[in-house]
């Protein structure tokens, strides 16, 4: 295995220099993948290749029926198709060179490229915590406030709360980002993992992670903890609202507007926990892999699943444009 690395000069002259003259700095890391003979590997690739097309297409078909049908033309289709699109970017940044490191058994990569993976694809996660919130926002007025819905969710107003998730998402991060960047990284260089990730990029660090740890617990209030909370109270209103509704049949298409919602918050929450949050102290590299593979990959691919074939409106739509297309 090729280790580069850099030789040491001056500490204040770069972030990468450390202050001992026998220490030496990584410019670049190994990304060890799934250590496993080549035919379970090469299964491995033609799943995730699959999966990453498939993530591909379902999420611009749902789009492109949101830009071109009117029925779509709402806040709740315009979020999704927003959703979507976070989505496409997320596994974008992991999947590509996941395949290339299935298929070389490992693979290098630079610090700079390490480091910009990991700010798209935290960036990419934190704006769609955001957007979760917006959307439960959205279904909150919908069903506890359905006569302003129009007046309070206008379009004007709708785009401005998706640019505000945007700004949010991809610029709070940069704070971990930079601090990040400066870490001094000496000694191995190989990360037992799929893809640039926080937790193995830190145990890394040749210097104090201290301040860095701090900082992902202070951006984690506005970016994680504070949408959390919006989201249940959201819907703790939500689902009094509905139980006060007389007939069951109301009650009924009331919970399925935001029914489809409700279980992309869940999965998505579920799998950022058990990355995250849960201590991982026992878990093996193996299980850390496959759990982030839960989060990186297949949520993205189970998001576009869930809304069309949940949604009456969107297979309406779909099933609208192939019998169109049939009939040219």
């Amino acid at each position: 295995m090729n280790i580069k690395k850099k030789e040491i000069s001056d500490f204040n002259y770069y972030s990468f220099y450390t202050q001992e003259n026998n220490l030496t700095s990584i410019t670049e890391f190994f990304l060890l993948g799934f250590q496993i003979s080549q035919y379970l590997r090469i299964l491995l690739f033609l799943l995730f290749l699959v999966v990453y097309c498939g993530t591909i297409c379902g999420n611009l078909l749902i789009i492109s029926l949101v830009s071109t049908s009117k029925n779509l033309h709402t806040p709740m289709y315009f979020f999704i198709s927003q959703l979507s699109f976070g989505d496409i970017l997320v596994i974008t940044d992991i999947v590509p060179n996941m395949l290339h490191i299935l298929l070389n058994n490992g693979a290098t990569i630079t610090f700079i490229s390490c480091i910009t993976q990991l700010y798209f694809f935290c960036a990419s996660e934190s704006f769609e915590c955001f957007l979760l919130t917006v959307m439960a926002y959205d279904r909150y007025v919908a069903i506890c406030n359905p006569l302003r819905y129009s007046t309070i969710m206008t379009s004007g107003h709708c785009v401005i709360l998706t640019i505000t998730c945007w700004l949010l998402g991809f610029s709070i991060i940069l704070i971990y980002i930079i601090k990040t960047a400066k870490l001094i990284f000496c000694g191995t260089n190989i990360i037992d993992h799929l893809f640039c990730d926080m937790v193995p990029l830190l145990n890394l660090a040749c210097s104090d992670t201290f301040v860095i740890h701090l900082v992902i617990y202070v951006i984690g209030i506005p970016s994680v903890i504070l949408p959390t909370t919006i989201i249940v109270v959201s819907y703790t209103y939500i689902v009094l609202a509905i139980l006060r509704i007389p007939s069951s049949t109301g009650r009924q298409k009331a919970f399925s507007t935001c029914s489809s919602h409700l279980i992309v918050v869940s999965i998505f929450y579920w799998a950022m926990f058990t990355v995250y949050i849960i201590p991982s102290k026992g878990q093996t590299p193996s299980i850390s892999k496959v759990v982030s593979l839960l989060y990186t990959v297949f949520t993205p691919l189970i998001n576009p699943i869930i809304y069309s074939l949940r949604n009456k409106d969107i297979k309406k739509t779909i099933q609208e444009a192939l019998y169109h297309r049939v009939n040219l």
